[in-house]
């Protein structure tokens, strides 16, 4: 599936995932290949980008925002984020 993480400023992260774990408002929870449609809003936390199954992943620290889930498409809107290494 497709992710892309947004800010107002720039374009973060753009690219084929197998998964992303968000931090939901009323708790955490994670997206995979073919996921039902999806809006909900995130609050400030870590976001965790799963590129693959074999456990290669990328941290962001995101700031509150939202986000869709369309037809393979995840898209992350979020006031900021950085990523950890």
């Amino acid at each position: 599936m497709n992710l892309e993480i947004l800010t107002p400023e720039k374009k973060l992260y753009s690219g084929e995932v197998y998964g992303v774990q968000m931090p939901g408002i009323s708790g955490s929870f994670e997206v995979l290949e073919k996921h039902a449609p999806l809006i909900s809003a995130l609050k400030a936390g870590r976001l965790k980008v799963l590129k693959d199954k074999q456990n290669h992943f990328v941290f962001f620290d995101i700031q509150g925002g939202f986000v869709e889930v369309l037809n393979n498409k995840v898209t992350v809107l979020v006031e900021g984020a950085i990523p950890v290494e």
